[in-house]
């Protein structure tokens, strides 16, 4: 027996017993012929105390050993309030090396989070020992399991899809994966299990849910694994938008409550229109924990003789900012700058009256009329941006935010959930010169047929809908397009002809000439969820073993090269950047 307890597990009550503990040497202190280890396993901590060096001869931290001696009661002044067995320690009688370590660590455990992240990953199963992300990670499986008993007491079902399949133009660049027995043909991983969800809905399943993985080629951010990522997934027939709302709010909303002690809103979440939300919030993800509403200020200022500001859409946000320093209108220069802008111009509002370079363009008339549609109370400061049109929108977001964080007016001990609904069908794709689709080529279109072929594309809604935390964009959804005619013309207004959907959607538009039920499902990040339940900044430190943010993973040296007799199985040849084609 490798033991009789684990390191969380002895108390007061097995004094005088005789246990065997194993683990990982975590400290060593020599106090003079008493050596005193912290004996570290998954589930805690035990103090150890060797009265003969000799048989530490060899043990240097992080090597696993096993112990076996009596229980006895730590000296009131030693005791440890901050140890679960702080009250107790083992003194050993036997002790057997079970895993030597060497005796110069690339890192010290307990504080791997302040080490490069590149020597981190190379390392992860090091860095995985220490308590804080070793916690993370047992955070996660509970979360996950939360998730999985929620989805069935609602009556879905835990179905697997392939990870094998065909490359399908969803947004993302594919990972491809080279045929051996189909020379020239390739699989790809799966961006997210779209097509297959909606084939089981075909197929007269009901509800069908998993905990995805989903694989894009994309690069990574902060709150984005690059190459491959989870995904509550789930999808129901015979369903509409709201009955898609339920499970979300549901779901997400049980799971934020049960794991953090923080406020969570409560269902229904709000619902916000996209083009509302890019107006008020300058995003499609808005963190409304900031208080902060951008105003439309195009039509009032097309009145104002400001040449800065002719022609252009114009938005304003108020902020508090009383008794605030040169430099921090200095500092708000320099973000807008940071972002895009030309410049920032702003007015502050001081014992009734305006100051800033653009009041001498404003009648006092103007004057009144901006403090009372905006209002402006003494001591604010109002800032405008202006741009063109699709930009003007994000550079405000952009000042929105900056402001928010830099003014302290975030409400950091909740959670703020909104969905965003009713997003454009179509956008017009100024590259190409021609109108491609906004959001999920499956998504069902706000009036049907009927919209498709009567309306002009870009006036077009889809049910289609995200799910925003906190800023972060947790998931997205739609109601499916289940209608072969309806999907054939969606198809063709993005300049897919019959032949090529056939093509590239064999199956789902195939099936979808048998007999398809209405559907409509989403997919909750799951990696972004525990993200933000752990109040990490990167989700890299949620996930066990993630790639770094060039897309490598440094502890198994992947991508890696591979022999040439493995690339003439796939019929694959690698041609050097230099060597001519």
């Amino acid at each position: 027996m490798l033991r009789t307890h684990t390191c969380n597990e002895v108390r007061n009550e097995h004094i005088g017993q005789t246990v065997t503990l194993s683990g990982w040497v975590n400290t060593i202190r020599d106090h003079g012929g008493v050596i005193f280890i912290d004996l570290r396993d998954h589930f805690g901590m035990t103090q150890v105390v060797f009265h003969d060096a000799e048989m530490l001869k060899n043990v240097h931290k992080e090597t696993v050993i096993q112990v076996k001696g009596a229980v006895v009661a730590r000296e009131e002044e030693t005791v440890n309030p901050k140890l679960e067995t702080g009250t107790v320690e083992v003194h050993v009688e036997e002790m057997t090396i079970l895993g030597p370590s060497k005796n110069m660590l690339p890192f010290e455990i307990e504080s791997s989070k302040e080490t490069r992240e590149d020597v981190r990953l190379k390392y992860r199963y090091l860095d995985l020992r220490n308590p804080a992300l070793h916690k993370n990670i047992v955070f996660r499986s509970k979360v996950i399991s939360f998730l999985r008993q929620q989805m069935e007491e609602l009556g879905f079902m835990d179905m697997h899809t392939p990870i094998l399949t065909s490359s399908s133009p969803e947004g993302a660049r594919d990972y491809l994966v080279p045929s051996r027995k189909h020379p020239g043909k390739f699989y790809a991983l799966p961006q997210s299990p779209q097509q297959f969800k909606q084939l089981l809905m075909v197929s007269g399943f009901d509800k069908y849910y998993q905990i995805a993985p989903c694989f894009r080629d994309e690069d990574a951010r902060g709150d984005r694994s690059p190459g491959e990522f989870y995904q509550l997934d789930f999808e129901m027939a015979f369903a509409e938008q709201e009955d898609v709302f339920k499970v979300g709010e549901t779901v997400l909303y049980n799971t934020f409550k049960k794991f953090t002690d923080k406020e969570v809103s409560p269902a229904p979440f709000r619902r916000i229109r996209f083009e509302d939300a890019m107006l008020k919030y300058g995003s499609d993800k808005p963190d409304l924990r900031n208080p902060l509403i951008i105003e439309d200020l195009t039509e009032f200022f097309a009145g104002v003789e400001f040449p800065a500001f002719k022609g252009k859409p114009v938005r304003g946000i108020v902020a508090p900012c009383a008794d605030r320093s040169k430099k921090f209108y200095e500092d708000s220069l320099k973000h807008a700058m940071s972002i895009g802008m030309k410049g920032l111009g702003y007015l502050m509002l001081k014992e009734g009256k305006f100051k800033g370079p653009i009041d001498k363009f404003l009648s006092e008339e103007q004057r009144s009329h901006l403090i009372e549609m905006t209002g402006m109370k003494d001591g604010d400061t109002i800032f405008f941006i202006s741009d063109a049109k699709g930009v003007v929108d994000g550079l405000a977001g952009g000042i929105r935010k900056w402001l928010g964080e830099t003014l302290d007016l975030i409400d950091t001990n909740r959670f703020e959930f909104c969905y965003i609904v009713d997003f454009p069908m179509y956008e017009w794709n100024e590259d190409e010169k021609k109108i491609d689709f906004t959001h999920n080529p499956f998504s069902m279109p706000q009036g049907g047929l009927e919209a498709l072929e009567t309306m002009d594309p870009l006036d077009i809604y889809a049910y289609q809908y995200d799910i925003v935390c906190n800023g972060v964009e947790l998931s997205s959804g739609a109601v499916r397009n289940h209608n072969p005619e309806i999907m054939r013309k969606a198809f063709a207004i993005a300049g897919y002809g019959e032949e090529e959907v056939a093509q590239k959607f064999g199956a789902l538009y195939t099936a979808f000439q048998y007999g398809a039920p209405p559907h409509a499902g989403m997919a909750p990040g799951i990696d972004r969820m525990i993200m933000l339940l752990a109040e990490e900044d990167t989700i890299r430190d949620v996930i066990a073993f993630p790639l770094n943010g060039a897309a490598q993973d440094l502890m198994m040296n992947a991508p890696s090269v591979v022999t040439d007799q493995q690339l003439d199985d796939v019929h694959i040849a690698v041609v050097e950047e230099d060597e001519e084609l």
